[in-house]
């Protein structure tokens, strides 16, 4: 038997080919590191929890703070967590970031304190552990930016009352006593 023969037209058409083989291996590859890379370098709550400054801590440091109200399943709190957790790298050492899942019932009295009904709820506090503004809902980088920077300038906050989208919250609350009254009613009995 003889072996076909092969023209410089099938030879170049194969190298071609085995070219374009190569490129879109070398993109795929090139793809899924990149995809890797973004999964392992994206930004959580529970990260960002966990790196928290527990609040005793932060409202007698002598720094400023920025306290932010949360929950595990806000989907407004996650779209903000990689810009949260950029601020908390630019601005490490000037400010305390503190983190407060309204799901755990310990934090009920700093929600009622400062009247968390959305959230995130963010409360700026100077260095003396005062609050001096409030912001809540969906707020851009540049702003709470601009906020911090005041914050750490003692000046007054440039966006000082800013409103943003939120998810909806309301603090759980527990009645005293088995006889159906609600501390909130001053002593007047609910019907049943």
């Amino acid at each position: 038997m003889t072996e076909p023969v092969l023209t410089n037209t099938d030879i170049q058409g194969k190298r071609v080919r085995n070219f374009l083989i190569a490129i879109v291996a070398i993109a795929l590859s090139v793809a899924f590191i990149i995809g890797l890379r973004t999964e392992a370098t994206s930004t959580s709550l529970a990260s960002l929890s966990q790196q928290s400054i527990p609040l005793e801590v932060a409202l007698t440091n002598g720094k400023p703070s920025l306290i932010e109200f949360y929950a595990d399943w806000c989907t407004v709190c996650q779209k903000m967590a990689p810009d949260m957790a950029a601020l908390e790298t630019e601005y490490a050492g000037q400010v305390n970031f503190v983190m407060l899942n309204v799901d755990n019932s310990k934090w009920l009295p700093e929600m009622t304190q400062y009247q968390v009904d959305g959230i995130p709820h963010f409360v700026y506090v100077n260095r003396k552990g005062e609050a001096v503004a409030q912001a809540i809902g969906d707020t851009p980088r540049t702003i709470m930016a601009d906020n911090l920077n005041a914050l750490i300038a003692g000046d007054n906050l440039p966006y000082a009352q800013a409103s943003g989208a939120t998810s909806a919250f309301k603090p759980p609350v527990t009645p005293s006593g088995s006889d159906n009254t609600d501390p909130r009613l001053h002593g007047a009995q609910v019907k049943s």
